[in-house]
């Protein structure tokens, strides 16, 4: 729908297809396969698209441009309620939190959403291994070494513009809340206040999941837009879908497709996260594959 899926398609495709070395997110993320044989000096070819390539800046400008007409349209014309999923909603009966009199706002993932960890990933790249404690030591001592997202900057300055509250929803962890918010806002993109426009892991009692963050944002305000990189950062809802297969199937339930591009944005981010994962029948369908000279696919391949 509209721009967006050429972002999100992007996106699944490389996860498909890409192989990467092993990196994880804020929250923990699963092993990955061998490096890409098309890296160069040992950078893997995800991070060589997110953090290099203009085709990811573009395909991340796209979906900033998308978002902020989004909002823009809907600022003039006030719904009926906010794109959170209320309490007890699944996706095939998606139900809404009523906005009323509320204020506007749209909330956003940190990571490779609104900010590109050069330094924590370009670290990696090295040959650093992802531990929790190298990941909280990067969230308290790394805010030089991240920038924005191309395009975050001028779409949150206009969003803010337009009356509408940025809120930032991230897994980095509430201990390290003031660097995080030195982080944001370093970058040009806050004002982050903890509690207020920034909410962190450990905020409450459910661990890495997101939605009672959000429920609690939405008490507050109309949330316009959810911004994101990983499918959790829309609802939990997704995350308790593990097939490959499955997950590409739910984001096209009749009940919510028309809601990207529409309210739920995703960016992309083929390096780490629960969508790089699947084997070849998880990502290549049996009646979909070819071998030249017409052998078998697993004959070629043997």
């Amino acid at each position: 729908m509209k721009r967006l899926f050429l972002a999100a398609g992007l996106s699944a495709w490389l996860s498909g297809c890409i192989s990467v070395a092993e990196t994880t997110a804020p929250a923990a993320a699963p092993s990955q396969s061998a490096p890409s044989t098309a890296a160069e000096a040992g950078v893997p070819g995800g991070m060589q698209y997110l953090y290099g390539s203009a085709e990811a800046a573009v395909v991340t400008r796209q979906n900033w441009d998308a978002l902020v007409d989004h909002v823009g349209a809907k600022v003039r014309q006030r719904p009926a309620d906010s794109v959170i999923l209320a309490d007890g909603a699944t996706l095939q009966a998606p139900r809404y939190v009523p906005c009323g009199g509320k204020p506007f706002a749209a909330v956003f993932d940190v990571d490779e959403t609104v900010l590109l960890n050069y330094g924590f990933e370009s670290w990696q790249a090295a040959g650093g291994a992802y531990s929790p404690e190298r990941w909280s030591e990067w969230e308290r001592t790394g805010a030089a070494d991240v920038a924005p997202t191309p395009g975050a900057k001028a779409a949150l300055d206009a969003l803010r513009g337009m009356g509408v509250t940025v809120i930032f929803n991230t897994n980095r962890h509430a201990g390290n809340a003031a660097a995080t918010a030195q982080a944001i806002e370093g970058a040009g993109l806050g004002p982050a206040e903890h509690g207020t426009t920034l909410f962190l892991q450990g905020d409450d009692d459910t661990g890495g999941h997101k939605d009672a963050r959000r429920a609690r944002i939405a008490s507050r305000y109309c949330v316009l837009a959810l911004g994101g990189d990983q499918l959790g950062d829309i609802s939990d809802l997704f995350n308790a879908i593990d097939d490959v297969r499955d997950r590409r199937a739910a984001i096209g339930s009749p009940a919510i497709v028309g809601n990207w591009g529409e309210g739920w944005f995703l960016f992309p981010n083929p390096v780490y996260g629960p969508s790089i994962k699947g084997g070849m029948d998880d990502v290549f369908p049996a009646d979909k594959r070819w071998a030249p000279g017409g052998a078998t696919a697993e004959a070629a391949n043997g």
